[in-house]
């Protein structure tokens, strides 16, 4: 039987939000642990009509691993 991997995809993403969104109820406790990467300031283009701003931050705590992980076992059972 062939699985869809965009379902799998959509299932890892849901877990991430969903961990965080735990995690950042519990502010204060082992759930809320994590790293922080990404850019510390934002990339400007300026074109001159134009301006582009990039950015990108990443948090990764326990509880965002922890849905990735239960995302993973609901999606072996799907």
């Amino acid at each position: 039987m062939h699985k869809n991997n965009w379902a799998c995809f959509l299932l890892i993403l849901a877990g991430i939000v969903i961990g965080g969104f735990i995690g950042s109820l519990f502010p204060n406790t082992w759930l809320n642990y994590g790293q922080s990467f990404g850019l510390s300031t934002p990339l400007i283009l300026d074109l001159g009509i134009l301006s582009i701003t990039f950015g990108l931050s990443i948090k990764i705590t326990i509880a965002s691993i922890i849905g990735i992980a239960a995302a993973i076992i609901i999606y072996r059972f799907i």
